[in-house]
């Protein structure tokens, strides 16, 4: 389920969702510290980018930002164990927010995990994160635990969020 295969390109609001590569990542990075994910640094993300149940999708645009020069606008970091997927982070630039580009990244993941063979998707969400909770909930994740302290910076306890998943294949 690596990231390296053949995934096919899908389009949503004039962005194409395909495969993350290598060449991604400072943007990856960089929408990684804007928005307030726990920080992997690009270290972590190409290491993922080589493991084959690995699952890593962008988000790019067909031409880059004239001001900022910048092409990437969200990305999703997912990966298979056994039969499931487990979402690890999501991520979408504040300014590309409220144009769905954060439920097409997930549903493009949980489409390939299924795909894949895994039967359900986990996740964890912070506990103030509302809007997050939102999405996951309209794409039929539902709470099933709660991890004390999971979060170290800010501290913050998690929701532990499944899904059930269907293939189409």
């Amino acid at each position: 389920m690596s990231s390296a295969r053949a995934v096919r390109e899908i389009e949503h609001a004039g962005f194409l969702i395909g495969a993350m590569t290598e060449h991604d990542l400072l943007e990856v990075v960089e929408i990684e510290e804007t928005t307030g994910l726990s920080l992997w640094g690009w270290d972590a993300y190409r290491a993922e980018l080589e493991r084959p149940e690995a699952l890593m999708l962008a988000a790019r645009s067909p031409r880059p930002d004239p001001s900022t020069g910048r092409i990437v606008s969200g990305f999703i970091a997912a990966r298979m164990s056994a039969d499931e997927l487990h979402v690890n982070n999501i991520a979408v630039r504040p300014q590309a927010r409220r144009a769905g580009l954060g439920s097409a990244l997930l549903g493009a993941a949980l489409e390939l995990g299924a795909e894949g063979g895994a039967v359900s998707a986990v996740l964890e969400v912070r506990v103030g994160n509302l809007a997050a909770q939102g999405l996951y909930r309209r794409l039929g994740f539902v709470v099933v635990g709660q991890r004390r302290n999971y979060y170290k910076q800010p501290p913050e306890d998690a929701l532990v969020m499944v899904a059930p998943l269907v293939s189409n294949a």
